[in-house]
């Protein structure tokens, strides 16, 4: 009997889907047996070439069928939650109508059943709305059942998600206990992980493979649909397919399509209680597979729930400034209905961050935020989310006559400025190190992450030998003075960069110690002002919006206006951090000026204290060099891509990644991948020059990009392993010896 999936009466439009008819070389029947129980196929074989897909979008057919590609985002200069329809995950529900849903992930081994119980039951005290439990194989199913309901007979309901790779059978068996299924589009029916270069010369060779898929995967969505259970499918930009990556490459668009695939098959089958992800390390690619995600649901008249999450961020302050710069981007512009903040750290601590940036998310859509953003003067927003180009500035050059060398101003990968005082410079040793310093008898010299400008809030006098010396020392050592236009009047400091508010820059008198100038926009200016830069001889523009604009669309502006007349000054980004905790720094930080960093708009960061906050020069320096690192800008230490452990761990992830941290964190330039297992494919090494990944009990397997180097090395053994493994390839260096932390007054006053 022929399938009855050509003729179901689907819930959406029937212009939703379009037939696509394949040549009769390309049709593939998947035979099975008829259906004996719920869940089953309902019929004898399925004709793929017969059902109503997606039309394919390199042949050019969808924007045939559908028009182009849909804005990513409700409105670009008023934020608004991207509506959605409800998905229902026990008594919890996904949506727009909703409140975001803040999930973690279980750490034990889901065979012990007792253990994961109280750890769930931890996870829910803490605040969290849902826990994802990893399930293997049959023995972890089993266990699931009992982990449910031992859950319930102790009076918790929370929603649990099986996470599921490989086993098509096994989640049949777990969503007959667990309300939500966890698939992985790359590995779910394709366990073959061979990466292997396939060759499709048209959309008809591509799709014609997707007979495997149909059969491994409408036995599940029949029974979630049966249960009434969610399912998320997620896309993961580590573990595509081959058949994916040989059409796609690995790239957002093959994310997106992976998951398309998928939910038609969902949508064939008349079952619409799921929800996407587009989870990757880098939140450059992971920004830009959602924002491609959600248009495309818009232009398919698609509803559909996100999931936001930045996989394997790793851990501290580094893993939430990813965790903030990729969630808090997309909060901003309205996508995203659940979250998950992924750390290398136990579940409960990720409720912190992953609650802090729901809720910055809700002050986004409060009346105050739509008065700020309504302030903002009207503008042409024309940033191109398809794909990622930071923004083309010039960088300071040397002149002719110049007394001392400007071009240390900035650095081309992205400029750090430290706020700094005179009370600071009244202690030159402590002060020289706080802003990254090397120094030798005294004499500072920059260093990798050494500030590039320092702003002057305030100058010494004359008579203050102290902190004039160390200006004058530093200045020699090219890192740049900018003070504020009416101090530098007032006291004069040679060879300074004079700031000067934009608005005021057609009557600024210019002091004759000024080496160059830089001017500060809040966002009030008149396109005329903003304008007028491309013919001001500048070195930089800093941004720093008034508090009754919209930081993100006041500086969207700036930009488009910098774009429209071909200005290509520097922008530095300034925020003046609120008191609160260090910890919640990265948070703000990331979720603030992370958005505009990771659409290319900008060329650095000045962080600075407002009145009532005492964060350390040293930590805003550490956390604005965090911040260029996090949104793919300059590296100046060891970037690790670090899994956040589940019960598939090999080893204990967080001793491990302290471990490897301690001995190989010196090594900027270089991405260290350390994964508890190798579940989602060597893809998982996309973004790391070196991985460490538990290969079988008490073994890991060493990689170099995507290929095994070495296998089974005793745990004991690995991580210097892994260091000679750095060494071989040519990328190792010593660590540099420790500095005293005090230098000699005398050499001080000498030297």
């Amino acid at each position: 009997m022929r399938a009855a999936v050509c003729v179901l009466a689907l819930v959406l439009p029937a212009s939703a889907f379009v037939a696509r008819t394949l040549p009769s070389s390309s049709t593939r029947r998947v035979h099975r047996a008829a259906a004996a129980k719920p869940g089953d196929v309902d019929c004898d074989e399925v004709c793929v070439a017969d059902l109503e897909w997606t039309p394919p979008v390199k042949s050019g057919e969808r924007d045939e069928v559908f028009g182009p590609l849909k804005d990513y985002c409700v409105d670009r200069r008023v934020v608004q939650r991207r509506p959605t329809r409800t998905v229902e995950c026990g008594p919890v529900k996904f949506g727009s109508e909703h409140p975001v849903v803040r999930q973690t992930m279980a750490t034990t081994d889901t065979k012990d059943v007792e253990g994961t119980i109280e750890q769930c039951i931890r996870c829910a005290d803490e605040g969290f709305d849902l826990v994802r439990i990893t399930v293997q194989g049959m023995k972890e199913a089993d266990a699931c059942a009992k982990i449910r309901q031992g859950l319930l007979d102790r009076g918790y309901d929370i929603p649990l998600c099986a996470d599921m790779h490989f086993q098509p059978k096994v989640a049949m068996k777990v969503a007959e206990a667990f309300e939500k299924i966890r698939i992985n589009p790359g590995n779910f029916a394709d366990g073959r992980k061979d990466f292997e270069e396939k060759i499709y010369e048209n959309d008809e060779d591509y799709v014609a493979e997707r007979g495997y898929l149909v059969e491994a995967f409408y036995p599940l969505v029949d029974k979630c649909k049966e249960l009434n259970r969610a399912m998320r499918i997620g896309t993961n930009h580590g573990s595509l397919s081959s058949r994916v990556l040989s059409f796609y490459g690995d790239t957002p668009r093959g994310m997106v399509e992976s998951a398309i695939e998928f939910a038609d098959m969902c949508r064939q089958r008349d079952y619409h209680n799921f929800v996407f992800s587009m989870k990757a390390s880098n939140p450059v690619v992971m920004v830009q597979a959602y924002r491609l995600l959600a248009a495309e649901q818009a232009r398919l008249g698609w509803d559909y729930p996100i999931h936001l999450g930045v996989t394997e961020a790793g851990e501290g302050e580094d893993g939430r400034m990813k965790s903030a710069i990729g969630i808090g981007t997309l909060l901003a512009d309205g996508i995203g209905d659940t979250v998950r903040v992924s750390l290398t750290e136990d579940p409960e601590y990720e409720y912190k961050p992953c609650a802090r940036l729901v809720s910055l998310a809700g002050e986004h859509l409060t009346p105050e935020s739509a008065k700020k953003q309504g302030a903002v003067a009207k503008f042409d927003d024309t940033r191109d989310f398809t794909k990622y180009g930071r923004r083309e500035s010039s960088l300071p050059e040397q002149r002719e006559g110049d007394a001392t060398d400007f071009r240390g101003l900035l650095h081309r990968d992205g400029s750090v400025i430290s706020s700094v005082n005179t009370e600071m410079l009244q202690s030159p040793d402590y002060f020289y190190k706080a802003i990254g310093c090397k120094t030798a008898v005294g004499m500072p010299f920059k260093d990798i992450a050494t500030s590039d400008s320092l702003l002057l809030t305030d100058v010494p006098p004359e008579s203050d030998k102290k902190a004039r010396t160390a200006i004058r020392r530093l200045q020699e050592s090219n890192v740049g003075m900018v003070v504020p236009l009416d101090l530098l009047k007032e006291t004069p400091i040679d060879n300074a960069v004079a700031l000067v508010p934009l608005a005021e820059a057609a009557t600024a008198e210019i002091p004759e110690c000024a080496g160059r100038v830089a001017y500060i926009a809040d966002g009030s200016e008149t396109d005329t002002q903003i304008a007028a830069l491309k013919d001001l001889d500048s070195v930089m523009l800093i941004s720093h919006p008034a508090e009754t604009l919209s930081r993100l669309h006041a500086s969207r502006r700036i930009f488009a206006i910098l774009k429209e007349h071909e200005i290509d000054i520097p922008v530095i980004h300034m925020m003046e951090a609120a008191k609160g905790e260090t910890t919640e720094m990265a948070l703000e930080v990331g979720a603030t000026v992370g958005p505009l960093l990771v659409d290319g708009l900008g060329d650095g960061v000045l962080l600075a204290n407002k009145p009532d906050a005492t964060f350390g020069l040293e930590f805003l320096r550490t956390t604005s060099f965090g911040l260029l690192q996090g949104c793919r800008m300059r590296n100046t230490k060891t970037e690790f891509v670090s899994c956040p452990s589940c019960g598939r761990t090999l080893f204990d992830l967080q001793e491990v990644t302290a471990q490897i941290s301690s001995r190989t964190g010196h090594l900027p330039g270089v991405a260290i991948a350390i994964m508890g297992c190798i579940v989602n494919g060597p893809g998982e090494m996309a973004d790391a020059d070196f991985g460490y990944v538990g290969g079988a009990p008490g073994k890991v397997d060493l990689y170099v990009g995507k290929e095994v180097i070495r296998r089974g090395i005793p745990n004991e053994e690995a991580c210097d392993g892994l260091i000679e493994l750095i060494k071989e390839y040519g990328m190792w260096k010593d660590p540099e010896p420790e500095e005293e932390e005090v230098v000699e007054e005398e050499a001080l006053q000498t030297a």
